[in-house]
């Protein structure tokens, strides 16, 4: 590729990914309760695990669809 040419821009619909991680965890009176358990986890701290590891998914795929730009 040229380095004269202008890079595109990425579309703008890939940056809304990372409100996913946002909106579940935006509220904590949804998901502050202790059932269901998870191997004996209460829901409120392995709910919190969940959107850590979706969120580094999350992080991931935009960084991977975005690099180019």
């Amino acid at each position: 590729m040229d380095n004269t040419t202008p890079r595109k821009k990425g579309s703008p619909w890939w940056y809304l990914l990372i409100l996913v991680p946002l909106i579940g965890t935006l509220f904590p009176a949804f998901y502050s309760s202790v059932s269901p358990e998870l191997w004996g986890i209460p829901f409120f701290y392995w709910y919190q695990m969940l959107w850590v590891i979706v969120s580094a998914a999350v992080s991931a795929a935009m960084y991977l669809l975005l690099r180019e730009n």
